[in-house]
């Protein structure tokens, strides 16, 4: 534990005020259910001290593409409703253990890109995938049927958490309960009217998917219209526990794509939920990144979903890999992103807190080691694994202190690059 505790001194001099991290069911709980691995609980107890010792708040997530294997092997994990319960007694545990001193709980992480990349494409875990849609490495598993099926056990789960949370917990510990979702902004291919309604279309199933049961307790009309049979139904008392049961909703935002109208799609015998939606999604390399997106993105749950309390819970820059420590690229990034997120809160957006990410340069789900987006440098050759921050945290920590501002705040640290120690 002593790297983590020399981790939050560095949360400390950066000047962070809250830091989020996930809790490992499997680390937690081996087997999915039953005995508690002791040293898990430790290992979480000491970390969560510490930062309430040093006034950082954790924001605590729950699932982060991460079951007990034991789960997966018994029933099929997320594809059966057998997980609902299995994680509602999951967060019971952490609600019990760490819930006098965590605040803010995520019960599922991006939702929407792991029911689509775990069970459609299979390019993140448990890999489920079918032919011809997903990627080569899926050895099992239904890409025009397990989506659904995955993203509508989330839900459930999440709520029934929440409502047990409600009922046990909230009345004691006084906190809150929410889900997160990767929010991309789409934007047409071409100026043509059938790409616009190709993005609407996109944003039906990509996001609002998700979204539209947290707040009305049922799916989009236009999903259940092309989606048919395959699409489950909640029930009545399913419906009445899913809506309005989010406190709050993370935001992961790193970029904007592409939306090509594909009505062919529709034509096909099976199809997955991408073909369901009659569109392509690209990435070009032009404009993938931008600013406005993400203010974009922060009004739209304004201006659809009733302005719900939201975290940017990750938004940061993937470069690559270097020990070079002058991330200049970073600091721009940051700099216009925040600033987007302060027009959207001048706008009467309900957001309550910013994260960046990542704090330091990690294992990536996507990518391993061979992107960073860490404001501090990890040398790997170190046995010691030695931290040294880069411009973007310094540049981060002057923002934070309020020695920069941010119309300037990228020359200002240009001029003063001592603002932490390496």
């Amino acid at each position: 534990m002593d790297q983590g505790i020399e981790d939050v001194k560095l949360m400390v001099d950066v000047g962070l005020d809250a830091y989020r991290f996930s809790i490992s069911w499997s680390r937690l709980i081996p087997n999915g259910r039953g005995p508690i691995n002791p040293k898990g609980l430790e290992y979480y107890n000491n970390l969560i001290n510490e930062l309430i010792n040093h006034g950082i708040q954790p924001h605590v997530t729950l699932h982060n593409f991460d079951l007990p294997q034991a789960l997966e092997d018994e029933y099929g994990g997320w594809v059966s409703p057998k997980i609902i319960e299995d994680f509602k007694a999951y967060a019971e545990v952490c609600f019990r253990e760490f819930g006098d001193r965590v605040l803010h709980w995520t019960t599922v992480n991006e939702a929407n890109v792991f029911a689509l990349g775990g069970y459609d494409m299979g390019f993140v875990p448990p890999n489920r995938c079918s032919f011809p849609f997903g990627t080569r490495n899926c050895s099992k598993g239904n890409s025009s049927t397990e989506p659904y099926l995955a993203m509508h056990h989330c839900l459930l789960a999440h709520a029934s958490a929440a409502a047990l949370y409600n009922t046990n917990y909230k009345d004691k510990q006084h906190g809150f309960v929410g889900i997160s979702v990767y929010l991309l902004r789409f934007v047409p291919l071409t100026d043509s009217k059938e790409d616009a309604k190709a993005v609407e279309r996109a944003y039906e199933f990509l996001l609002n998917w998700m979204l539209h049961p947290l707040v009305f307790g049922e799916y989009p009309k236009l999903m259940i219209k092309n989606v048919g049979s395959k699409l489950p139904i909640f029930t009545r008392a399913e419906s009445s526990l899913v809506k309005g049961s989010a406190d709050f909703i993370g935001i992961i935002h790193y970029q904007n794509w592409r939306v090509k109208d594909d009505p062919q799609s529709l034509m096909l015998q099976i199809r997955d939920p991408r073909a369901d939606m009659g569109a392509k999604i690209m990435m070009l390399k032009e404009n993938v990144t931008a600013p406005e997106s993400l203010q974009i993105m922060i009004e739209y749950l304004k201006e659809v979903y009733g302005n719900p309390p939201t975290y940017i819970y990750e938004n940061g820059l993937p470069m690559k890999r270097s020990s070079e420590l002058e991330d200049v690229p970073r600091v721009e990034y940051m700099h216009s992103y925040i600033g987007a997120v302060l027009d959207a809160l001048r706008n009467g957006s309900n957001v309550k807190g910013y994260f960046t990410w990542s704090f330091l340069d990690l294992f990536e789900l996507l990518d391993g080691y061979h992107s960073s987006y860490g404001l501090f440098y990890v040398d790997l050759d170190d046995p010691n694994l030695k931290r040294y921050p880069k411009l973007s945290a310094k540049w981060y920590s002057n923002f934070l202190k309020r020695k920069t501002t941010i119309s300037n705040g990228v020359l200002e640290l240009n001029n003063n690059p001592s603002a932490l120690t390496s």
